[in-house]
Formats: structure tokens, sequence, C-alpha cells
């Protein structure tokens, strides 16, 4: 099957003449997060006209930080949430082939300090692979506590009693977003970030389209369409809202956002490639450290908020836990000093209409499709584990609504996505540095550009840059280091170190663009710890 390795140039103004022309497409989706850009690949490889739009850049929001993992649920089966884990995992290995060079498998090990907690996670975890079946990444082993201390070489030895390993996956989210982008743009669809949705389109009390506005120039642009999906994630109210207000009756908000808080910090917390798993902390909540990219991320938090922030900051009391719950269970207590960068997401959580949405922990994970009556179809909730079935799931429902004539399904089942080797070609692994073994098949079209050899940071070579801006929709320094690169969510002050060079570069390649430099060093400044 074509690996696309031929990279498409994404030409900002070839785009937007795109988006002017006078056409009405199949499907409009607002959003561009790992819902908005899988239903693109979807209805794209279908054979759908799709036209996509973003307010910022792809994955800019919630699905560019993810804790990292391609994860069935261990925390979902405990609930009994036995249908969304089946799926999750039988997703997860589809995934994991799709993008080899972005999503891998990876090893848990869940020490044990009570004598009843090996053979009482273990037990789960064995409910875990049977319902992974044939699909299972590797068996549950039940360990000893020499073993544990071999896979997990700093963890906390006082009362060790062994240890439960069991597998699950991790990947690299806003790269995968990109990979969903650059596919969907292969199979047809027009997709142009920087470019928010500014009102709905109504015809005859239905949703026709949308009017939207360039971020760079002010720009505005009508997009017809005969079917428009809100995915935008936590902020799908904002656009339920709007389209309610033509019907002259409110809706209740369906999300109830909960943030999550990721802390970074060096290998040597954790020299292994195997994650630690913490079922249970002092406040009931699961904990990771999880090696990636060449650091360790610590997390997560699970705390309701009232309001949508961009770029939501960490409240100090979730900074505190993380440090803490991971000092409980290191050799090393990691404090403040040693945090490389913190990131903060937002999770869209589905709540019942008469759920006041305090308890985030409670809320449903999984994922909700529902049409309005004007026809505007609204998808949130899930987790980037189960993008495509989600993707799915809303063909489905644009079929059932009559908004679109239905077309057989499955199409993405066994889809590889731009860059994707064979699986057995690959031979890094997701925890290592960054470098140019992340672009997959594509790695030499990105060697073959000016300043290959010239190293910005580890992982991040000039030529890297220019690739972002002619081939990966990247438009500002904050593109570059925080999703095409992933610098800011390893180490702020570096990403903030190499920017001025990183603005240069995106200059030569991107005449007359702003590429916010001053914006990128404020934002920079928000990922690192204050001190207590």
């Amino acid at each position: 099957m074509n690996n696309f390795s031929s990279p498409v140039t994404t030409d900002r103004a070839e785009l937007l003449a795109r988006l002017a022309q006078s056409e009405t497409y199949d499907l409009l989706i607002i959003g561009g997060g790992a819902t908005g850009l899988g239903t693109a690949v979807d209805a794209a490889t279908r054979g759908f006209k799709v036209c996509l739009i973003e307010s910022h850049d792809f994955a800019k929001g919630t699905s560019s930080r993810a804790t990292k993992l391609v994860h069935g649920g261990v925390r979902y089966l405990a609930q009994g949430n036995v249908s969304l884990v089946r799926e999750a995992l039988h997703e997860r290995t589809r995934l994991l082939n799709n993008a080899p060079h972005l999503a891998q498998p990876l090893a848990f090990v869940m020490p044990s300090y009570k004598l009843l907690d090996t053979p009482f996670y273990g037990a789960g975890l064995k409910m875990y692979d049977a319902l992974a079946g044939k699909e299972g990444l590797g068996r549950t082993e039940f360990l000893s506590k020499d073993k544990t201390l071999r896979l997990l070489p700093t963890v906390r030895t006082d009362s060790l009693k062994g240890g439960v390993k069991y597998w699950d996956g991790q990947f690299d989210d806003a790269r995968l977003a990109l990979a969903l982008a650059r596919t969907a743009a292969v199979k047809g669809a027009l997709l142009v970030n920087y470019c928010p949705a500014k009102e709905l389109l109504h015809t005859d009390g239905k949703v026709s389209g949308v009017v939207c506005e360039d971020a760079e120039t002010g720009a505005r642009f009508e997009v017809r369409a005969k079917c428009v999906v809100n995915a935008t994630g936590p902020w799908v109210d904002l656009f339920r809202q709007q389209d309610a207000e033509l019907l002259g009756k409110p809706v209740k908000p369906m999300v109830a956002p909960s943030q999550g808080v990721h802390v970074v910090v060096d290998r040597e917390f954790l020299p292994s490639d195997h994650a630690l798993l913490v079922p249970k902390t002092a406040d009931g909540r699961v904990l990771f450290a999880v090696p990636w990219l060449g650091k360790v991320i610590l997390g997560t938090t699970d705390t309701p908020r009232h309001d949508l922030a961009r770029e939501p900051l960490a409240f100090e009391h979730e900074i505190e836990f993380i440090l803490k719950e991971a000092g409980n269970y290191l050799c090393r207590r990691p404090t403040r000093a040693d945090v490389r960068s913190i990131w903060v997401g937002m999770r869209p959580l589905v709540k019942p209409q008469d759920d006041d949405g305090e308890n985030t922990k409670k809320i449903s994970r999984e994922h909700t499709v529902m049409t309005s009556k004007s026809g505007l179809v609204t998808v949130t909730g899930g987790k980037w584990t189960t993008y495509r079935a989600m993707a799915e799931d809303v063909l489905t429902e644009c079929f059932d609504q009559k908004l679109l004539p239905a077309r057989a399904g499955g199409v993405t089942v066994k889809l590889p996505l731009v860059g994707a080797p064979k699986p057995e070609q690959v031979k890094h692994r997701m925890n290592a540095a960054q470098g140019e073994h992340v672009y997959g098949t594509e790695a030499a079209a990105v060697h073959s550009l000016p300043g290959a050899e010239r190293m910005l940071a580890e992982g991040l070579s000039e030529a890297m840059v220019r690739f972002a801006a002619r081939y990966e929709y990247a438009r500002t320094v904050e593109d570059v280091l925080a999703r095409r690169c992933r610098l800011l969510f390893l180490d702020a002050r570096l990403a903030a170190s190499v920017a001025p060079r990183v603005a240069e570069i995106l200059q030569q390649e991107l005449p007359g663009v702003d590429v916010k430099l001053p914006e990128f060093l404020m934002l920079a400044q928000q990922y690192l710890p204050t001190k207590a």
C-alpha cells in the first residue's frame, strides 16, 4: 500500500485559494484535534469531498497534551466498563500497526508494597489480556522483588514485595495528529489551520456551512457543506449554543472540562524501558511515570475546571501532588528544580444532563455523537486510542441522519498513515530521544533539505524546521517547537534558547509571516515551574 513517501507541500496561499472556491463540500469539520482529523481521514478515504478548519494549530488543544499512552484503560476496567476497554484494546492494535514509527508497545510495571497487591492487581490485568485476545501486546507477568528492581532500578525498595508487568502502548500525540492531517490531504481533503469558524450558516433552518476567517490576514470565507461536524473537543458547547440560538431554545452544556497535569523530569529518575504505574495514590488516583522521547513524564491529575483556557495553567496543588506521589515510589524524590517542563491538557468529559460535573473521575470517558434539530453533528469525549472508531461513529451518524449517502466503512482499519514504515522496519523506541526516525519513510526527504547536519538541539536540525514549514503546515515558532518537534514539552528552557534561530529559519521559509517569537518565549515561561 502507498506509504506516501513523497511529501506533499502545504503552501498556505494554495490552501486559501481552494477555500475561496465556490463549491459545496460533502463534509465540513470544525476542529483539528484527534477526532476531527480522524473523521477527515475516514471520510476522504471513502471518497467524500472534505474540508476541515482549525482555529489554531492542529492538535493545539487537548490532542497534543495527552499522557502519551495508547491504552485500553486499566482504571476503566476497575470501574467495570468492559465494553469501553474491549474497544480500546482492539483500536490500540490498529493504531500501532498504522503508525509504527509514532506508536509502539510499552511494558508497565506495577510495584507491590502489600502482600496481596500482586495477586489482586494481577488478576485484573489477566482479564485485560483476555479482553485483548489475539491482539494482546504481551502476557501479564507476576514479578519477584528482584525482577521488579531489575525492570525499575530506581523504585523505592523498602517494603517492596514484588510487582506485576503488563503491556500497553505509547505514542507521539501531536505528530500522530499531523500524520492524520497529511494523510487526509493526500486523500483529497482540504485542511486549513489558523482559520477559526466565526459563525454557522443556516439555510431554511438547517446548518449549511460556516463563515471562517484566516487568522493571518483577516480574510473571510463562506464554506458550504451538506453536513457540518462540530469536533471542537472541550469547546463543542460554544457551537451547540450558537446553533441553538437559531431555534430559540438554549441547550444544556454537555461537557464537564477537566484538566490533567504532566510534569517532565530527566531519565535518571527512571532509567528504564519500562513505565511505572501506581494504581492507587493517596487520594485514589492513578499515577504514571512514563519514559518518553528521552525524558520521563510524571502524571496525571484529574481536576474539574469551569473555564476553557487555551493554555491552562497547573494549579500549585497539582504539581505538589505529582512530585510528592512520585517521591513515594522513587528512590529520589523529584523537586521543582528537577522539572524540565509542565503541560496541562483539558479533557472534554461528557456529563449526564443532570450532572454538575464536579466529580470528573466518575464522568464517562466514552464519546458521544449527537445531531441537533438543525443538523449540526457534534462529537466529543472519548480518548486518543479510540479516535478511529469515533470517526466511524461520526460518519454512521451522518448516514443515519440522511445528511450523507451511506458508504461502506472499515476503510481505515489497515490504512498506513503518512510516513508509516512496515512495523518490522522500525528500529527505534518511543522512549529514545527525538531524531529523523520519527519521520518514518520521509526521513530521507527531511535529510535532503538544507541544514540537515546543523543541529539546533538534540533531535532538531535546521532541515526539520524547513520540512515543518514546507510540508507540515507549520506557521509559527510554537508550531515547530511544541508539535512538529516536542522540545517545549520536554525541556522548556532549551526550547526557549533555540527559538530565535527557529524563527530565523521560518522567516526564510515563510517570507512576510509573523512567526510569533515573542509570544513563544512568553509561553515557554508558562511551561516552567514557579518556585514553591
